[in-house]
């Protein structure tokens, strides 16, 4: 699937990009390119110490920011398949700087989407998140626009030979800013700080994240949102498994926070298919495929109206059990009870 052709990964330097990046060195070692575009110097720095130019001659480091038009589309010459990955993602720093949001999420998709449409580049995948799904706060509804941008990409692509699609999953095990290594650095403190507890999250590996991207690239037609079927969690069943003999305290549901994470509401039902072990959104708008093609082409069929999926109702769950063997699988290896 990528063998001899040149990718470019937007955000390559966090912590999805590195394992892309990893992913794609093992299986695909012919890769002609891979080029690594962020606006971070040193962590560009950092992984370019991982990877030696001598050992990995195939690996680009591109400084750049997707808000900056010029800049995307000289990253794009050449281009076979573009991973967009890049955007500003805290919840809290969007809500007060809302603009400086508005600019890389939704200004930079639209950046990315045409460099990808002028350098004759055949695959494009973007990364959403389930905050996208009924958004309640600026970082969700600047993502919900991104991916209505992609899906309608496929719309004024003309006759190039190009398609846009997105994928959309939970909260990524062991990313930066999440709750587990946030719980392993309070452990010592004996004090676990909860913020709900009913709260639940979907969860899923980096590594699975990476793999649903390489279904997207091999499989999609153009349009559509992947989303995986994966397990929930309960908030109180992490610092159970992280920190047993801590005690929790309840400091309230942070701003544009949800109790429970969606990823399909009611209404997305409507233009839904399942896939076997994922499910797909359709293009509200597709000039390309009838929803009978997409079906077939999948092999899937339609959701039952009214369907829904977030992490409260899910029937697949994380145990406290199953938790502690993927925090040592997938966050910390020396973690111990």
């Amino acid at each position: 699937m990528l063998s001899k052709k040149t990718v470019l990964i937007t955000g390559g330097t966090g912590s999805f990009g590195k394992k892309f990046i990893e992913t794609i060195l093992h299986r695909y070692p012919d890769v002609k390119k891979i080029i690594v575009f962020s606006r971070d110097e040193l962590k560009q720095s950092e992984l370019r110490m991982s990877y030696p130019p001598q050992q990995f001659p195939q690996l680009r480091f591109f400084i750049g920011d997707v808000r900056d038009k010029e800049r995307v589309k000289q990253a794009c010459e050449g281009v076979d398949v573009i991973i967009h990955a890049a955007a500003m993602k805290q919840v809290d720093t969007a809500e007060y700087n809302p603009t400086e949001c508005i600019r890389t999420n939704v200004d930079g998709a639209e950046n990315v989407i045409h460099a990808a449409l002028e350098c004759g580049v055949k695959d494009v995948v973007a990364l959403s998140t389930d905050k996208a799904c009924a958004p309640i706060n600026l970082y969700g509804a600047t993502k919900l626009a991104s991916d209505k941008l992609f899906a309608a990409a496929n719309n004024i692509k003309g006759s190039k030979d190009i398609k846009f699609s997105v994928v959309r999953y939970g909260n990524v095990m062991g990313s930066r800013g999440s709750v587990i290594p946030f719980f392993l650095s309070k452990r010592e403190e004996g004090t676990l700080p909860i913020t709900h507890e009913e709260m639940t999250r979907f969860n899923i590996s980096l590594q699975d994240g990476v793999d649903l991207v390489m279904f997207a690239i091999e499989n999609h037609l153009g349009g559509e949102i992947f989303i995986p079927k994966i397990p929930s969690y309960k908030i109180l069943d992490v610092a159970k498994a992280v920190g047993p003999e801590c005690k929790t305290t309840v400091v309230g549901i942070r701003p544009g926070e949800k109790l429970h994470e969606e990823m399909l509401t009611e209404t997305d039902s409507i233009n839904t298919i399942d896939l076997g072990d994922k499910y797909a959104i359709l293009p509200s708008v597709s000039y390309m495929y009838t929803e009978e093609q997409f079906m077939k082409h999948h092999n899937a069929q339609k959701v039952p109206f009214g369907f829904k999926y977030n992490s409260g109702t899910n029937t697949e769950w994380e145990t406290v059990e199953s938790l502690r063997v993927l925090v040592k699988e997938h966050v910390d290896p020396t973690f111990e009870v």
